[in-house]
């Protein structure tokens, strides 16, 4: 019975913070650290259809209940610093969800039909295990996503299908074990922030010159990546002139060598990442 009593004092803690919120009409819950494990911690949870913002992070979920579909009018959705493998197909039919964050879980995959969200708008899948390979069919479709936070996973390749992604203005690929980033990232023109740093890249595509990279709120961040010469070179006097750089015939013909014969040759090194937090068992 003593295992017990943890488990309740952490569902009246929860249950707390339902029943205010009910009482008030809040729209907005708030459940950060609170030691949860489950969605049966919070009994009634799924009836409060007013809800607009749900703030799970920091606990220790590792299933998130299809119920969550529920919550019809629910804009934004917190449960990064969870124990998630895995998310529920229902997830991406909720109507109004704007924002996701689903960083600093476990995930090894995502459910089938991801990509069919209506509205949303920032999805934050970063420091999680996820790869091309486990991308849906339909990832890129979400033509109203402004921001896509894919760092600290374990991709080498980005589907040229990213240049679906017209509204995009942030992508984050940091602290991946990216090879090449694909041509279509050119097509991405409301693309404000670049964030590239710490992978396995040796060229940039050309065509990254055409995007708005350089001016006073633009982001580009590629340092630690094992450039050829050139851009090394270009880099170490600012972004400005790598973009520069990158219109000019002679970095195409470097460009069309390098992607023909790099395929062919050893890639650089993975980093180690048998210490994440995402790879280690609960």
């Amino acid at each position: 019975m003593s295992q017990c009593l943890p488990v309740s004092a952490k569902m009246s803690k929860a249950k707390k913070v339902l029943d205010e919120a009910r009482d008030t009409q809040n729209r907005e819950l708030d459940l950060v650290d609170k030691g949860l494990s489950s969605f049966e911690e919070l009994p009634g949870l799924f009836n409060m259809s007013n809800i607009t913002r749900l703030t799970l992070s920091h606990n220790k979920i590792s299933v998130i209940s299809p119920g969550i579909a529920n919550l019809l009018n629910l804009e934004i959705l917190n449960l990064s610093n969870n124990q998630l493998a895995e998310l529920p197909v229902s997830l991406s039919s909720m109507p109004k969800l704007r924002i996701l964050n689903v960083s600093i879980n476990k995930l090894i995959n995502l459910p089938r039909g991801f990509g069919a969200f209506p509205v949303l708008e920032v999805l934050d899948l970063s420091y999680n295990n996820l790869n091309e390979q486990v991308l849906p069919g339909n990832f890129f479709g979400m033509e109203t996503l402004r921001a896509l936070y894919l760092g600290d996973n374990d991709f080498e390749y980005i589907p040229p299908e990213v240049g679906q992604l017209k509204n995009l203005q942030i992508l984050g690929l940091r602290d991946n074990d990216l090879l090449e980033l694909p041509r279509e990232v050119g097509d991405l023109v409301r693309l404000r922030e670049l964030h590239i740093q710490n992978n396995r890249l040796q060229v940039l595509p050309p065509e990254i010159a055409q995007l708005d990279l350089l001016s006073n709120k633009s982001v580009m961040k590629m340092e630690e990546n094992p450039w050829v010469n050139p851009i090394a070179e270009q880099y170490l006097l600012g972004i400005s002139h790598v973009i520069d750089y990158l219109k000019t015939e002679t970095y195409k013909i470097i460009y069309n060598r390098h992607t023909q014969a790099g395929r062919s040759g050893p890639p650089p090194p993975k980093a180690d990442k048998s210490k994440k937090t995402s790879r280690i068992r609960a």
